[in-house]
């Protein structure tokens, strides 16, 4: 069935936006602004960033309810259709630590890693959800699973190897800065696959509207992340902070450096709204179309940045990882069961059918030939005898 237009809007703005979410982010790092000491140096500021992105979706809860206002005051016959609204809001306490320490981890791998690297590296979740799943919820993977699976970790062993032997000076770090950061999103895959099995166990049997749900994780991890960003300033991190001061965030600083770059600003902007978007872009799209879509135009996305990234120079052609990506690419076909089996399962009920038709062609043939030899009749001519 083709797709009506509002279907490819929404695909075009997740992958879009979400695009734009971890290039904006990556931009920001690569920048200079003067700080609160006067001196000119990196925005290194993964803590605040990541606040930016939890007001971004708490945005998505003040979204959903203005519409609920709107169809309380012009529809209340539809107020009933915005879903369970009868659960207790620290359910997504658990979910949005969680979603602070991943996104935090990566966003401080991002710093040090390629935004390319860090979008494809995003794929080893699906190897820990998957066992945290067997392990938790009892589920059981399948033959075609584990093929994806150990596809995903040779696309992830590809991606790794391309950083480690072209990664250059040039990337704002060493090779070994780029390992780490590397390491670092994989370890907080381990931390989203917990918040996935989590929500997976208990927030999905409450039926909450999926716009909801983001809100409130995104209105927890904003609150909790924002005050541990004040206790964050009080930590001295010495040489594990690029930071003037040495502290392990400084939000000071960072506002300050915000406010001397129009770079740095419109960056920080465009991580908070196009995180909105995605996530709305994302729900519509599981919504009007499948999950299984919107796992395909995420890949879409990934690719749309490495390309992005070459074109901007912030990292050389590495055809290591182009094959990464491509296995990376077919490990999630293979887990999610999508285009590569059902085109070979299409393939192989098209030679069946073909099959069929020469069989059944070859015994029409065959009485033809019969009738033809007995004079039209499937009985002997008598004045043959």
């Amino acid at each position: 069935m083709a797709w009506t237009y509002k279907q490819i809007v929404l695909a075009v703005m997740m992958v879009v936006t979400g695009s734009i979410n971890t290039i904006s982010t990556k931009w920001a790092d690569r920048q200079d602004a003067v700080g609160r000491d006067g001196i000119n140096h990196s925005f290194d500021h993964p803590f605040l960033q990541a606040v930016g992105m939890f007001l971004g979706e708490f945005s998505c809860l003040i979204a959903f309810q203005i519409i609920k206002l709107y169809h309380r005051v012009r529809h209340p016959e539809q107020e009933q259709n915005m879903g369970n609204q009868g659960f207790n809001p620290l359910i997504f306490l658990p979910p949005a630590i969680c979603d602070m320490c991943g996104t935090s981890l990566m966003y401080i791998g991002l710093n040090l890693t390629y935004a390319s690297s860090f979008q494809m590296l995003r794929g080893a979740v699906i190897i820990f959800t998957a066992l945290l799943s067997v392990a938790f919820l009892g589920s059981t993977i399948r033959k075609l699973m584990w093929a994806g699976i150990f596809t995903v970790l040779l696309g992830l062993a590809m991606v790794g190897l391309s950083d480690i032997l072209f990664g250059d000076q040039s990337a704002q770090t060493d090779t070994n800065g780029i390992i780490a950061g590397d390491l670092l999103i994989i370890m907080a895959q381990i931390i989203v696959a917990v918040q996935m099995v989590y929500e997976e166990k208990f927030v999905t049997r409450y039926s909450i509207p999926a716009m909801q749900a983001v809100g409130w994780e995104g209105f927890f991890g904003f609150t909790v992340l924002g005050l541990l960003n004040i206790v964050f300033f009080y930590i001295d991190a010495g040489a594990f902070s690029k930071l003037p001061t040495q502290k392990l965030e400084d939000p000071i600083d960072a506002f300050i450096q915000i406010g001397n770059s129009w770079i740095i600003l419109l960056a920080t902007v465009g991580n908070i709204v196009s995180i909105a978007f995605f996530n709305f872009a994302g729900i519509s799209v599981t919504k009007e179309l499948s999950a299984t879509t919107r796992m395909v135009l995420d890949s879409v996305r990934t690719l749309f940045i490495w390309l992005l990234t070459l074109f901007l120079g912030w990292q050389g052609f590495q055809v290591l990882q182009l094959i990464g990506f491509f296995i990376l690419l077919t490990g999630m076909c293979l887990y999610n069961n999508i285009i590569i089996v059902p085109i070979v399962q299409h393939i192989r009920e098209r030679r069946a059918q073909y099959r069929n038709l020469q069989d059944v062609g070859g015994e029409n043939d065959r009485l033809i030939n019969d009738q033809s030899t007995t004079g039209g009749s499937g009985f002997s001519d008598p004045a043959s005898t």
